[in-house]
């Protein structure tokens, strides 16, 4: 018969509490962020059923150490290192899509300067003037699209999958590519800069649980894009006309002309002149004095 201690009967006096340091501190809010960052990014993935069956086995195995079941604690520990090898094959692809986001996120860019654009425009206002007028005409008469506008991160692989165009990015040319019953309707365009690199090309498609039900294959594709790329897709139903922009996993719905625009402006890294950012200080500086004066 198993012996239980009482817990009061527990010597207490040879509880040892190591004296804390700030580090220990530091230490304590970064394990806690990384735990926290893991389980934002697991939940909607495959990982978060796997981090359940995970919770499930370790208090299946905390159980087993606190009846000191031997043959269970043996089979455990023989079995703990293949489990890890097995885990990181099965989650490859969202590992990879972890560490790609990782690599998006700019926090050490100050430190790691290379890869960055600067100040560089990436397409003009004219562009984005193509762009919104082509998927508002082809909402309106419930043409599907699939428009990817490329970033940072290039999108030469997804190119590849598709068909060479290299032509300027116009509405026509856009309305006639998506055009019903043509070679090039089928698949995605991708845009660099104010051209349109390919046409036809595949996407890899999303594999999160909580898109709505009502969203396609297009849309899908669309979301997926964006959770492998910083890239902004744009994209047009076929069934019900309505256009969604989809950037960083996240799936925004029910866009007009205007908000199209907003979405692009937000990419376009477009820096102001100089001389107009001289205009707008030396106005600022002259509307502050006046407001001096009128104080006095």
């Amino acid at each position: 018969m198993l012996d239980f201690q009482n817990p009061l009967d527990f010597n207490w006096s040879s509880f040892h509490m190591p004296t804390p340091r700030w580090t220990d501190l530091v230490e304590i809010l970064i394990i806690a962020f990384l735990i926290y960052q893991l389980l934002k990014w697991a939940r909607g993935t495959r990982l978060w059923s796997m981090l359940k069956g995970i919770v499930v086995i370790v208090i299946f195995v905390a159980v087993a150490v606190i009846f000191d079941m031997t043959t269970i604690l043996w089979m455990v520990r023989n079995v703990l290192y293949v489990a890890v090898i097995g885990v990181v094959v099965v989650m490859q692809p969202e590992l990879r899509k972890a560490l790609e986001g990782l690599g998006k996120r700019k926090i050490f860019s100050w430190v790691l300067p290379f890869g960055s654009q600067g100040g560089d425009e990436r397409f003009s206002d004219k562009t984005i003037d193509e762009i919104a007028r082509a998927c508002v005409e082809m909402a309106a008469v419930r043409t599907g699209a699939l428009i990817v506008i490329e970033q940072e991160i290039s999108l030469s692989d997804i190119e590849r999958t598709g068909i060479e165009i290299d032509g300027i990015v116009t509405s026509e040319l856009l309305i006639n590519i998506f055009e019903h019953n043509t070679p090039l309707h089928d698949g995605a365009v991708v845009i660099h800069g104010d051209r349109v690199t390919a046409a036809t090309c595949y996407l890899p498609l999303s594999e999160r649980t909580d898109i709505a039900k009502d969203l396609g294959t297009r849309h899908r594709a669309g979301c997926g894009i964006s959770e492998a790329t910083d890239s902004l897709t744009l994209i047009v139903s076929e069934e019900t006309g309505a256009i969604s922009a989809a950037y960083g996993g996240n799936i925004e719905r029910g866009l007009n002309a205007e908000r199209i625009k907003e979405r692009l402006r937000a990419i376009q890294n477009k820096q102001e002149p100089a001389q107009k950012q001289k205009t707008i200080k030396f106005f600022s500086r002259e509307k502050s004095s006046k407001n001096k004066r009128g104080e006095e």
